[in-house]
């Protein structure tokens, strides 16, 4: 791969980098940043809430976005409005000042992250160099969560504002660095307006189902208000689908939705990440709670996790090359199982030693899974639509990290009213193990009429279906120099 592609692919993983690590700062000094502005309870579940409600509810719409407005004007625009916000939560004195931040924060994220994506699946032949691109690109999201875990203990020792101001100074380096490197493209070319009636039914949608699931944590309190956001959502669902049908320039062609291959990958990371998430959290809250580990043993205890930041880029693109996507994704599954399965029957003095073993096989399977599942969900995709398969990717991650937590959380709360915390630690822990096994049942669906041996790598300029010319200028700006 020539510099230049190399270092727009490090800029590019520089920015799902963030996303990660602002992601895991911040949960790591929520329990500070209560404390020094006295927010209460429910403001600081909002605070929490605040940022996956906007990447949730808008990733699709910024996945589209891209296609349709273009990728390079969407992903240094979102990125601009991401170093804005997250510089201004800094500045925040109010809990309503911070949770402003994190949801404009969340919606910029839901604009980068797809955009980001879909130029490194326009910008590198499809076939080997872009299957390593993007298990980079994964393994990269990864690293920087697990990464952040750490800074974000750091930070918060020296101020916790320096978790809003960190990741400006990196935004800012990113920026400069992206405006040099990113491809110049043609203006998209689409006929009629914009279908401004299916983006904020689309929009409307996501949001009132993510808030549906970001509630299922508090169990029966309030449930009217729990099923009537997913009642809602599931109605707004029905107007979207109506007039993307009627629209004649849709913003999501619903086609995309019969595409057997994408729909699976897309369901299994929103199981595998929520399992991920879920078994993250409540891990969390065993170390901390039960064992009374402070936040930053706690998160070097967890960072062992982010062996797949160098797994991903390694030994994945070797494994995938022998045995193929599916069946690579498959091991990841399976191995999840093992993972979790050992931690189910956490004690409530278990060693690091004992727990070792979960930590570093959660990491190979996230290695395993996330990267392969990322190119089946954007393989075979026509390039006027990369950023929409991206966008129902990231859709599909985040609703599962919020299914995850809300799950583990939910049954948690229901246990522990009647019994000790182990006991429902325990029961928590069977929420993971459930998820990774119904995405193990997914992915052996997909694996019917697989060839046992992997295709052979395709020949320079095939895309799905052919390369368009804007591709090939695409290609051609990213080589040269």
């Amino acid at each position: 791969m020539p510099v230049r592609a190399r270092v727009l692919l490090l800029v590019l993983c520089g920015t799902i980098f963030l996303e990660g690590i602002d992601v895991a700062m911040f949960a790591v000094a929520v329990p500070t940043i209560r404390s020094d502005l006295g927010l209460s309870t429910s403001e600081a579940a909002w605070v929490m809430s605040a940022y996956v409600l906007g990447y949730a509810g808008f990733t699709l719409l910024g996945g589209r976005a891209a296609d349709l407005l273009g990728r390079r004007r969407m992903f240094l625009g979102a990125l601009t409005v991401f170093l804005l916000f997250s510089g201004l939560g800094g500045f925040a004195t109010t809990g309503w000042m911070l949770i402003a931040a994190r949801l404009v924060t969340g919606v910029s994220a839901a604009f980068m992250t797809p955009a980001a994506m879909s130029i490194i699946t326009t910008s590198y032949e499809e076939g080997p160099e872009r299957n390593r691109a993007l298990l980079v690109f994964a393994g990269t999201a990864a690293g920087g969560f697990s990464l952040g875990l750490v800074i974000g203990g750091v930070l918060t020792g020296f101020g916790w504002r320096w978790v809003f101001f960190a990741p400006v100074l990196l935004a800012g380096a990113l920026l400069a660095a992206a405006v040099r490197l990113v491809p110049a493209e043609a203006r998209p070319s689409r006929s009629g307006n914009f279908d401004l009636a299916g983006a904020g039914a689309a929009a409307g949608t996501m949001v009132l189902l993510a808030y549906g699931i970001v509630r299922l944590e508090h169990g029966a309190a309030g449930w009217w208000l729990t099923a009537g956001s997913f009642a809602a959502g599931l109605l707004l669902a029905g107007v979207f689908v109506a007039v993307e049908r009627r629209a004649p320039a849709p913003l999501v062609r619903l086609g995309i939705l019969r595409n057997a291959p994408v729909v699976r990958a897309d369901v299994g990371a929103l199981l595998f990440v929520g399992s991920f998430f879920g078994f993250q959290f409540i891990a969390t809250l065993y170390l901390q709670e039960l064992r009374g580990w402070s936040s930053m043993r706690t998160a070097l205890a967890l960072v062992v996790m982010g062996c797949d930041a160098v797994l991903a880029p390694t030994l994945t693109p070797r494994l995938v090359n022998r045995f193929g996507n599916a069946r690579v994704i498959l091991g990841g599954f399976l191995l999840a199982i093992v993972s979790y399965g050992l931690f189910v029957p956490v004690g409530d003095d278990w060693s690091y030693a004992a727990m070792l073993p979960t930590l570093a096989l959660t990491g190979v399977a996230f290695a395993l899974a996330y990267g392969p599942l990322a190119i089946a969900a954007t393989s075979g995709v026509a390039e006027s639509e990369q950023g929409l398969a991206g966008g129902l990717l990231h859709t599909s991650t985040q609703f599962g990290s919020a299914v995850g937590i809300s799950a583990v959380t939910a049954v948690y709360g229901a246990v522990s009213s009647g019994h000790d915390r182990l006991v429902a630690f325990r029961a928590a822990l069977v929420v993971p193990v459930g998820m990774v096994v119904l995405g193990a049942v997914v992915t052996v669906l997909g694996l019917r009429g697989v060839s046992p041996t992997p295709p052979l790598p395709e020949s320079p300029g095939r895309a799905g279906g052919g390369a368009s010319a804007d591709r090939a200028s695409s290609v051609a700006d990213v080589r040269s120099g």
